[in-house]
């Protein structure tokens, strides 16, 4: 197969997805390996490296969409992008379908096959992990007095407390922003749902955690003495309810801080609205809100590599064996298809944009085999199902 790396283009992304480590070994699997030139610069990995490791360098994307079996890339699909996808080709990329119909249309449109990224990981995204370090370390940087924040230095100093922080959400994202948070000294409560998870932090802690089932009136209860608020909650799409209220920003003190990691529209927090690195805060009854949404492409090095890291695996397999053959292997790939000639496989855009879906093994013929399992990516759920007598390949 021939395999095209696409530098990205939306604004402020620096990562890249592979590293020349991975071309290295894809061409020593066999396979042809284009790179769009500068797809990895700004992550710290320069044209001559790729070259280096067996690439051939191409100057435009349209050579990519044209000449690759399978096209790869860190985020989105832009508008730009849409007339160059092709039937057949795959794409492995951060579609975020539910949250993007239009993207959603091209991609069935182009009958290509594509493959939504964030949704593949086994053991979380590398991409979760930067978000939580890196935005914790945000959050102190909007909490500088020349940042509109309280001027409160994290662990205190002699004769001054620490910050206190509420973390809501104790997944990959909210685990990352604590260990940052508890290893600089702060005063740090993580809100979840989850009690079993709660208790585990507490002891992964040494109990220097407090915890809190994850409730609108624990928030409201806490809000006056905090400091600093991280939303790390994978909220529901579809909700048109909050954690934090606009009203609720009023109980915190003026020059504190929230930090939106989670970045979604019609989130958790109410009062969130998406911001960029070259704009990356506002201020909001007098509570500075950080809500930049690729927080990752700030530390593009380290992600790059985490994130390569992460996906060889599903680019090893789906180049080596087939797609239908690794969906069957493994089970948070095979979750991760997103739409196959034409036909929506992602339960979650189903539901939430009323569109009929096939479910991935049945389109791909795999149904009838013992598969490698995989909890839903989501809660969310579709009976919106397309009979199988109506697909047509």
């Amino acid at each position: 197969m021939v395999f095209g790396l696409l530098k990205d283009i939306k604004n402020g992304e620096y990562r890249t997805i592979c590293t020349p480590g991975e071309i290295a070994t894809i061409v020593g699997d066999g396979h042809k390996a284009l790179v769009q030139k500068g797809a990895g610069e700004k992550a710290g990995f320069p044209d001559e490296a790729y070259a280096q490791a067996g690439a051939e360098l191409v100057d435009t994307m349209q050579e990519i969409y044209a000449r690759a079996d399978f096209v790869t890339k860190v985020k989105e699909l832009e508008p730009v992008e849409f007339p160059l996808l092709r039937e057949g080709q795959i794409i492995f990329t951060c579609i975020h379908p539910a949250a993007h119909p239009e993207e959603v249309q091209a991609i069935l449109d182009s009958k290509c096959i594509a493959i939504t990224a964030e949704d593949c990981h086994r053991y979380g995204s590398p991409n979760c992990e930067a978000a939580g370090k890196q935005g914790a370390l945000f959050g102190l940087e909007s909490m500088l007095s020349i940042n509109g924040g309280k001027g409160k230095f994290v662990s205190g100093l002699g004769g001054a407390p620490a910050m206190k922080v509420i973390i809501l959400g104790g997944g990959t994202v909210g685990q990352a922003a604590l260990s940052v948070l508890y290893a600089l000294g702060a005063r740090v409560t993580v809100m979840d749902i989850n009690i079993g998870l709660l208790r585990t932090l507490k002891r992964q802690y040494n109990e220097h955690i407090d915890t809190m089932i994850c409730t609108k009136e624990n928030i409201a209860a806490l809000l006056p003495q905090t400091d600093m608020v991280l939303n790390c909650v994978k909220w529901p799409k579809g909700r048109n309810d909050f954690l934090i209220e606009r009203s609720m920003l009023k109980l915190m003190e003026k020059g504190s801080v929230i930090v939106d990691i989670s970045n979604d529209d019609n989130g958790a927090i109410e009062s969130f609205h998406e911001t960029t690195h070259e704009h990356p805060r506002y201020i909001e009854e007098g509570v500075v809100h950080y809500c930049v949404s690729n927080i990752p492409g700030a530390i593009a090095n380290s992600t790059s590599i985490a994130y390569a890291a992460s996906v060889i695996p599903h680019f090893r397999s789906i180049l080596n064996n087939g797609l239908a053959e690794a969906c069957a292997r493994d089970g948070f790939l095979r979750r991760a298809l997103t739409a196959y000639k034409g036909y929506l496989t992602h339960e979650e855009t189903s539901a939430l944009q009323g569109r009929p879906w096939v479910r991935p093994e049945d389109i791909l013929g795999i149904a009838d085999r013992k598969l490698d399992p995989a909890p839903p990516a989501t809660v969310t759920r579709s009976d919106n199902l397309l009979p199988l007598d109506q697909v047509k390949l």
